[in-house]
């Protein structure tokens, strides 16, 4: 699992049927103290995050699909919470 900010999203004309009903979106890789590493992922929302959302990724290909209900999808990543703060302690 990573947190990360979402970006932007992906417009596809052609996709698989697995996401038919989901939203992809761009989500960079934030660090310990929430800047940008350079990193990203295309990933699936199922919480309705938007651009500028700060969330957390499931970053796990069964564990992606169990929560898409698909024994098979070309799944890895998912985003699974809207975070509203970070504490580091």
């Amino acid at each position: 699992m990573f947190i990360g900010r979402v970006s932007g999203s992906v417009t596809a004309t052609i996709k698989h049927e697995a996401f038919h009903s989901y939203k992809l979106l761009i989500v960079d890789h934030l660090d310990l103290h929430g800047k940008a590493t350079g990193a990203y992922d295309i990933c699936v929302d199922v919480v309705q995050a938007g651009v500028g959302d700060t969330v957390l990724v499931l970053d796990e290909g069964n564990g992606a699909r169990q929560i898409l209900n698909r024994s098979v999808a070309p799944v890895r990543a998912v985003v699974v919470g809207v975070v509203d703060s970070v504490d580091l302690i």
